[in-house]
């Protein structure tokens, strides 16, 4: 299998095997700027125009693995971007 999948480079950074299968024995989080690197890493596999876009698309994955992003369930991180929240990550 290919070590190239987005939810194989989430496993990668976070240490673990596997993930929890629910939000009330989750415990994995990444950073924003982890998922800044995995989309930039994967940047020829994503379809996003931008940085941004790519990040979105990883925390995408994120959301169905169960993984917070800074403390916050994904959607919720997905509100903040749109809030501007991280526009400094990204400019």
């Amino acid at each position: 299998m290919s070590d190239n999948w987005t939810s194989r480079r989430i496993r990668k950074t976070l240490g673990v095997k596997k993930c929890n299968g629910s939000w009330e024995a989750a415990v994995e989080e990444l950073t924003m700027d982890q998922v800044i690197s995995i989309a930039k890493d994967k940047s020829a596999d994503l379809t996003g125009g931008d940085v941004r876009a790519m990040a979105r698309e990883v925390i995408g994955t994120c959301q169905s693995m169960r993984v917070c992003v800074d403390g916050m369930r994904p959607k919720k991180v997905i509100q903040a971007m749109d809030a501007g929240d991280y526009d400094e990550k990204f400019n």
